[in-house]
């Protein structure tokens, strides 16, 4: 999932909702006692609302393999349910345990499991399909008609221990650093709707300059995109981070008429394809006009309400419009492991570090806008 590249600015952290104590023992004070561990819950439906708590460590069943959590990384999912915004009251049950961006350690694998052994280096698929509906047994189980998401749908990974389907595991390789395992999550998102298209040798736009899009700019760069366009609101921190990322042309659409200016940058014609990453209402009808005819228009941002687009000029200029969800299993995974050896890093991205006893302070600056990825220390 993804969120607005500006929908941090303007809010107020409520301190008062979050209990300011951080766990204590272990190297960042997170220790398990027994059968319990400490976890980041949100606890109450309203802004903040979040707690450290303890929290059962969970059962491993046959299929299932229980993972200690090294380093987890905070998404735009994890902002909604903080923020708790209509999506989030709509979607969220609680108590719940955030996250879904990790990586860890196998320690316990489950006796019907016969291809995973303790001490593996592993990331996980968050979203857990049931394997048996129509879209799971035609090979498109990223969009299965039961599928349930970990931190969304189940407990997630702010926490010492996570149990999965043994299904949802993918082995990392063992040089890649931790903090780039972590946020497989959210590059697959940038790989999976980089990839709907077609951008070798190609002139693309990409609106919205949150930690996804900024993943795209950095994959169109490294595969051969003829001219990379970034077009962010108004977050100049992440505009920079665009740059620094390697985008061609940066636009800050506060300030510039962003379809004039693509216009002028391609001659005229519009670019081949447009990754839509922001959810803003006006960014998708600007997508439309700056794409040339027969150009795609590939859509991963969340749109917050209604948006009115002209379906005539959709038709008469023959444009193809993707909706994309989640990563394909598990091809976007084989696609990220080929792009970290041809390559590509993450670097510029990923701006911050904490411990996870740091978590208020982590989406603090998350919600500030002035970051990209944060990624948080487990032990």
């Amino acid at each position: 999932m993804v969120t607005a590249d500006d929908s941090a600015e303007g809010n107020v952290l409520r301190r008062d909702l979050c209990w300011p104590v951080a766990p204590q023992g272990g190297a960042h004070g997170w220790t398990a006692v027994g059968d319990t561990m400490e976890a980041v819950v949100k606890a109450a439906q309203l802004e903040g609302g979040t707690e450290f708590r303890k929290v059962p460590i969970p059962k491993v069943g046959p299929n299932d393999v229980l993972i200690a959590n090294k380093v987890v990384s905070v998404c735009g999912t994890d902002v909604h349910i903080w923020n708790w915004d209509a999506w989030a009251k709509r979607r969220i049950k609680v108590p719940l345990v955030y996250g879904h961006e990790f990586c860890g350690e196998v320690v316990k694998v489950g006796n019907a499991v016969d291809w995973l052994t303790e001490g593996e280096y592993v990331s996980a698929e968050s979203h857990i399909a049931c394997n048996t509906c129509f879209q799971c047994r035609t090979g498109n189980g990223h969009i299965c008609e039961r599928m349930k998401i970990l931190g969304v749908d189940r407990d997630g990974i702010f926490t010492q221990f996570t149990a999965v389907p043994a299904t949802n595991v993918w082995r990392n390789a063992p040089g890649l650093p931790r903090e780039y395992a972590s946020v497989q999550d959210p590059l697959g998102n940038a790989v999976h709707t980089v990839f709907s298209g077609d951008p070798v040798g190609r002139d693309v736009a990409i609106f919205g300059m949150g930690p996804i899009g900024l993943m795209a700019v950095r994959i169109c760069k490294l595969v051969g995109a003829s001219r990379v366009i970034a077009v962010g609101h108004r977050n100049q921190y992440r505009l920079d981070l665009a740059r620094t990322c390697g985008a061609d042309v940066v636009i800050k659409s506060a300030e510039e008429d962003v379809v004039a200016r693509i216009k002028e940058e391609t001659g005229g014609t519009g670019v081949h394809e447009v990754y839509e990453m922001s959810g803003a209402g006006d960014a998708m009808r600007q997508a439309l006009e700056v794409g040339r005819p027969g150009a795609g228009i590939h859509l991963l941002g969340i749109f917050t309400g209604d948006v009115t687009i002209d379906l005539n000029a959709l038709m008469f200029r023959y444009l193809r419009i993707q909706g994309i969800n989640g990563r394909l299993m598990w091809d976007t995974w084989f696609r990220m492991a080929g792009l970290f050896k041809a390559g590509l890093d993450l670097g510029p991205i990923l701006t911050h570090q904490f411990s996870l006893s740091e978590f208020p302070k982590a989406m603090e600056l998350m919600r500030s806008g002035q970051s990209g990825k944060i990624t948080l220390k487990v032990d």
